[in-house]
């Protein structure tokens, strides 16, 4: 027995779930070290770096402001061409079917609604006069019944009412009007030029959207080498996030809104809200693409409309405002994954600063920045102030 040998017992085979890990290890992408940022820059070179920023960005203006509108459309625009891109199509080409196809939905949307639009503006025109004698009635009820309860109050004089005294103001100032039709013309031709250099610019951007994502990688920290880790993308997902529940939200609170004025024309709460769903419903829709303040003018013509009529049918109506201003900012918190109360302050802010352009691309900013601030935490550290132990001087 001596003579044999002992073979040592042969280790068992890894298991299926085993050989699942070890694959997954091998396989999931190693996250890079981080970029270590030294005192002296924390100490001399950011500070310097936000003061630089802050002054280009007063200095620039509203060139700041158009250069940014431009880079939004962009980034809203680019998943789709390079979608189109994928087909094999030049990149230049595909930048126009993207555009040309934006445009053909524009207008394929404003042929469908016009015609109902229209038709309810032109029966709107005719039932003016009938609105401005309702309201007469309605001024003289209340000026009479607090009259007999002893309250003197005067709503009207004679021939003379609110609504009457508006239009006699408006064709006073129309000569005013008329002298200023210059001043007009040239805010006109300004906001044109505007527009048409944002529309350029945005093509320029689209046309170099994967140099400009190539730079941005060389000044950035590397991520893990995955899209989900890939500072261009993100800051791509986040405006798209942004566009995708700005859009969903104007969608349903028009459709709302037409449908409750429908409703409350049905049920005789609001007698013309069956007649002018429609347009009303389309243009709060429209003016919920303006953050903030687009409810309240959204919601101007049909409660001007509803208190003419009734007094309490414009409450009804104006309920809509708490949707507006409570469920909004609730909502694009949950969607950009940031604190509603950053969202009410960068959309007060945005409008301070550029009034409704500023509202308008506040947000979109706050979700670049926010993603900014993610990336960087993730994968740069600062060095530490801590005092270094005696034994080393």
């Amino acid at each position: 027995m001596s003579g044999v040998s002992e073979q040592a017992p042969e280790a068992a085979p890894p298991s299926a779930a085993e050989r699942e890990v070890v694959a997954s290890e091998e396989t999931a992408p190693r996250e890079p070290p981080r970029a270590v940022i030294p005192r002296w820059v924390q100490l001399v070179l950011l500070p310097l770096a936000l003061i630089a920023l802050w002054a280009v960005a007063k200095a620039a203006g509203k060139v700041l402001v158009i250069f940014i509108v431009a880079a939004l459309i962009a980034l809203i625009l680019n998943p789709a061409v390079a979608f189109v891109q994928r087909g094999r199509l030049p990149r230049g080409l595909s930048v126009l079917a993207v555009y040309l196809a934006f445009f053909l939905v524009l207008t394929g949307i404003g042929v469908l609604v016009a015609n109902p639009i229209s038709n309810q503006v032109a029966s709107f025109s005719r039932d003016v006069p009938h609105l401005v004698r309702h309201a007469n009635k309605s001024l003289a009820d209340a000026q009479r019944t607090l009259n007999d309860d002893g309250v003197h109050v005067k709503f009207i004089k004679q021939g003379d009412t609110a609504l009457q005294t508006l239009q006699d103001k408006l064709v006073k100032g129309s000569s005013s009007i008329v002298s200023s039709a210059g001043d007009l013309l040239t805010e006109v031709a300004s906001a044109s030029f505007d527009v048409l250099l944002v529309f350029v610019l945005s093509v320029y951007m689209l046309l170099y959207g994967q140099r400009i994502g190539a730079l941005l990688r060389t000044y950035v920290p590397d991520g893990d080498g995955t899209p989900a880790d890939d500072y261009p993308t993100l800051v791509q997902n986040a405006v798209a996030r942004y566009v995708g529940g700005q859009l969903l939200f104007s969608l349903i609170m028009g459709t709302t809104a037409g449908l409750a004025l429908y409703l409350f024309g049905v049920l005789g709460i609001f007698p013309a809200g069956s007649k002018y769903a429609v347009v009303f419903g389309v243009f709060y829709g429209l003016m919920e693409l303006v953050p903030y303040i687009g409810p309240i003018v959204g919601a101007i013509p049909p409660v001007l409309v509803a208190f003419v009529n009734e007094p309490i049918s414009a409450l009804w109506v104006g309920l809509q405002q708490l949707e507006g201003h409570i469920v909004a900012p609730q909502i694009f918190g949950h969607t950009l994954r940031i604190n509603p109360l950053l969202v009410i302050f960068a959309l007060l802010l945005g409008l301070e600063v550029y009034g409704i352009v500023g509202a308008l691309i506040a947000l979109p900013i706050l979700s670049v920045l926010r993603e900014t601030a993610v990336y960087l935490k993730r994968h740069t550290t600062f060095e530490s102030w801590d005092k270094p132990p005696p034994g080393l001087l």
